[in-house]
C-alpha cells in the first residue's frame, strides 16, 4: 500500500475485479470492486412495462440504488439520477419500444468512488445482459487535497484530506463526458486538470472491459461443442 502512494499517484487506479452472472433470475449481473469497494448490479429486461411508464418510441430505463443499510437518502437518490441517465444515454433503447429495462444497483462495501464503482458495475451488467448500446461507459473518481494535489480514484481514508471530489463518467467512442458530479470548492483550472486526468485513468477501465469480454468469449468456446462438416 505504502508503495502504491509514493509512486505517480495521478496515474493509479485501484485493483479491479469483476464476476459476471452472479445472480441466476436476471438478464445480466455484475459483481465489480474498486479496492475495496464493492458493488452488485442486476439488469432486467427488455420486459413488459407498466401503462403508465410506457413511451411508444424507445424503452423505459429506470434505475434503483439500494444503500447496504437502511432506507435510500437524499444522495442514493442522486445516484439512481445519474446512472439512469447515463444508461439511458449509453442504450439502444429505440430497439425496444413499449418495454421497460430495469438496472438494479446494490452496495456491498463503500471504500471510496463509490458512485464510479456503481457506474462501471451497471455497465459491466448490461454487457453482460446483451442489450444493444452505443457505446460503453467508465466513470472515475478523483479528489483533491489541501495541498491542491490532484489524487484519481482515492480512498475513503484519502478522502478525509480532501477540500472537493469530482466523479466523471465518459463514452467508449470519443471519451466525451456523460455525466459529473462534484462536492467542494476548485478552480477552473483544477477541473480541467481533473477532468484530464480522470480521462486518462477511464483508458484503463475500457481495457479492463475489454479483457473481460475476451475472457467470457473464450470460456464460452471453450466450452461449446466442436462443430465438424
Amino acid at each position: 500500500m505504502y508503495k502504491m502512494q509514493i509512486e505517480s499517484e495521478e496515474d493509479c487506479l485501484r485493483p479491479m475485479n469483476c464476476q459476471l452472472n452472479v445472480l441466476s433470475r436476471s438478464d445480466g449481473s455484475a459483481m465489480f470492486t474498486q479496492g475495496d469497494t464493492a458493488v452488485v448490479t442486476a439488469v432486467f429486461g427488455p420486459a413488459e412495462v407498466k401503462p403508465q411508464r410506457i413511451l411508444i418510441d424507445k424503452a423505459s430505463v429506470e434505475a434503483l440504488y439500494r444503500p447496504k443499510t437502511g432506507l435510500p437518502r437524499v444522495h442514493d437518490k442522486m445516484r439512481e439520477t445519474l446512472i439512469r441517465n447515463t444508461c439511458s444515454t449509453a442504450l439502444l433503447v429505440t430497439l425496444h419500444p413499449r418495454t421497460s429495462i430495469s438496472i438494479i444497483v446494490q452496495e456491498m462495501q463503500d471504500s471510496g468512488g463509490l458512485l464510479a464503482c456503481a457506474v462501471n458495475a451497471a455497465c459491466l451488467a448490461l454487457i453482460n445482459s446483451g442489450i444493444a448500446m452505443k457505446f460503453l461507459v467508465a466513470a472515475v473518481s478523483c479528489m483533491i487535497d489541501h495541498e491542491d494535489n490532484i489524487l484519481i480514484d482515492p480512498n475513503s481514508k484519502q478522502l478525509k484530506g480532501s477540500k472537493a471530489s469530482l466523479t466523471f463518467v465518459f463514452d467508449s467512442i470519443k471519451k466525451n463526458i456523460m455525466a459529473c458530479h462534484t462536492t467542494g470548492r476548485f478552480t477552473q483550472l483544477q477541473y480541467e486538470e481533473s477532468l484530464l486526468k480522470c480521462r486518462n485513468g477511464s483508458d484503463k477501465i475500457f481495457s479492463f472491459y475489454r479483457e473481460i469480454v475476451r475472457k467470457v468469449h473464450q470460456e464460452h468456446d471453450r466450452m461449446s461443442p466442436t462443430c465438424r462438416t
